[in-house]
């Protein structure tokens, strides 16, 4: 369970909007945007944002389905298709304003990284806010998030699994080719016999431990590279 942390609301889309918070154990730390699967916010993506704050950062994750959470892949499929991607965008600017201005925040930009559903917004919302200095995407998917690329404001870590059936050895080529042709910084890891969301610790069915640790470790060398 989340211990670390706490619900705040922040201002977003002209109303108020709520994420999950988790400030630095150490006092002060590079700012991290986590950005859900499409469970949503969910106790997983909370302890996300605790690991985070241990690591020395300050993770907030806002809370794009406005407390609607399921275990249920059908209930699932159906918030992550009705989220309105232009207003899901605005959510994440909010959510990085409350982030730099919060005084346990030592950065000047903010890194974002997502899962899934989230890992697709992560790149979206790095080309669109030039306040994200780095950007993580794990196994990203969503058919209505098409970002230009050409805009990308920050360098991409994207992190993958070789039996992932939904953004499969083709998906991964296809992004790679777009982000080399627009000439942007990253760096790809496709983690051998993984499969989708092994980085998620509360599904044994495809948790991997040594690769999301591997993962993990990347991710906060990653963010400490480009937004020290």
């Amino acid at each position: 369970m989340s211990e670390l942390g706490q619900m705040v609301y922040f201002k977003a889309n002209g109303a108020m909007a709520q994420g999950y918070l988790a400030k630095a154990t150490s006092g002060k730390g590079i700012g991290v945007i986590v950005i859900q699967e499409w469970w949503g916010l969910v106790d997983h993506i909370k302890n996300v944002c605790d690991r985070f704050a241990r690591a020395g950062f300050t993770a907030l994750a806002p809370d794009m389905y406005d407390g609607a959470t399921t275990k249920s892949p059908d209930e699932a499929s159906k918030l992550f298709m009705a989220l309105n991607i232009s207003d899901a965008e605005k959510k994440l600017r909010g959510a990085i304003d409350f982030l730099l201005a919060n005084e346990a925040v030592s950065s000047k930009k903010v890194g974002t990284v997502g899962f899934c559903m989230g890992g697709q917004l992560s790149l979206f919302a790095a080309t669109l806010n030039d306040k994200i200095g780095a950007c993580v995407d794990f196994y990203g998917i969503h058919p209505a998030v098409k970002p230009d690329f050409a805009k990308l404001n920050a360098p991409v870590l994207g992190i993958f699994a070789e039996k992932d059936s939904m953004v499969n050895a083709e998906a991964v080529k296809a992004l790679e080719e777009s982000l080399k042709a627009a000439g942007k910084k990253y760096e790809f890891h496709v983690y051998p016999n993984a499969t989708h969301a092994f980085f998620n610790d509360t599904r044994p069915d495809v948790y991997d431990a040594k690769a999301a640790l591997d993962a993990w470790n990347k991710t906060l060398a990653f963010f400490k590279t480009h937004l020290s």
